[in-house]
């Protein structure tokens, strides 16, 4: 049978660790990195063209449909996310502060990147076992793709989610019956709508809270799709949006500050 949901994933930074980026200088890995999915029905996917379309259409001096949000000035990144918020769409996001991790501690490739996925997948799979009762349409399950990162096997990826679901530990916290795990795949970025909006919200949430070449993060962006972020009974940082580790209590800039107090309202 057709999947009931989509869940198209896309990252913002990088998962090294040391060296990290300052402002003012050159070369440097990202400070956070963060991994977000654009969730919506399988029965919107052609939908998704005309949602990337309409974004699209807001610059009109484009020689192409794609969209980058890394590309986008500052007008053009909130005319995005405005149009985003008019779809019917859910944003998750994990932001994970990496100058908190000792170097050693994920020496593994893409270590860092499965650990964090984990929780994205976690809350996909709440997400999808929400809305079931709303969405008939399907055998329940979600389909993952990601955009295709160079260096990352996905069948190492999927192997490791097997290797969740059987353990059977306490803090896994996945909802499996909705978690289509064969079904798990990775894309160009470049075709396929979905992932360009996954890029949006991922780039968008990175914006307010990893610091530019001056130092500064800009959280209106995150502010503006807000409307879709998943959410239960109000609560956005269980769910929708989660930060690696807790913020609360640690020293952060009042930009990075005002980017969590968002989503702790």
């Amino acid at each position: 049978m057709v999947h009931s949901f989509l869940a198209y994933i896309d990252e913002s930074g990088d998962d090294g660790i040391g060296n990290f980026r300052e402002p003012g200088a050159r070369g440097g890995m990202s400070k956070w990195l963060i991994i977000s999915a654009c969730v919506f029905r399988q029965s919107f996917d052609l939908d998704a063209v005309e949602w990337r379309d309409a974004i699209a259409s807001l610059m009109p001096e484009k020689a192409s449909r794609d969209i980058h949000f890394s590309k986008m000035n500052h007008n053009q990144r909130i005319a995005a996310a405005q149009s985003l918020t008019e779809r019917p769409i859910r944003a998750i996001s994990i932001l994970s502060d990496k100058t908190t991790i000792p170097e050693r501690v994920y020496t593994n490739k893409n270590q860092l990147y499965f650990y964090l996925t984990r929780y994205l997948i976690e809350r996909i799979s709440w997400l999808c076992r929400d809305m079931r009762p709303r969405v008939p349409q399907g055998d329940g399950r979600v389909k993952i793709t990601f955009s295709r990162r160079g260096g990352m096997s996905y069948p190492d990826f999927r192997a490791y989610i097997e290797r969740l679901r059987v353990a059977e530990k306490q803090d896994i916290n996945i909802h499996w019956p909705v978690i289509d795990i064969e079904g798990i795949g990775a894309l160009d970025h470049s075709p396929n709508a979905g992932l360009q909006l996954a890029d949006t919200i991922a780039a968008a949430f990175a914006a307010g809270i990893e610091p530019d070449r001056y130092g500064n993060c800009e959280c209106r962006y995150a502010e503006t799709l807000k409307p879709v972020v998943y959410q239960h009974r109000g609560n956005f940082l269980s769910y929708g949006t989660k930060f690696v580790p807790n913020p609360v209590g640690r020293l952060l800039t009042d930009q990075q500050q005002r980017m969590v107090q968002l989503f702790q309202q």
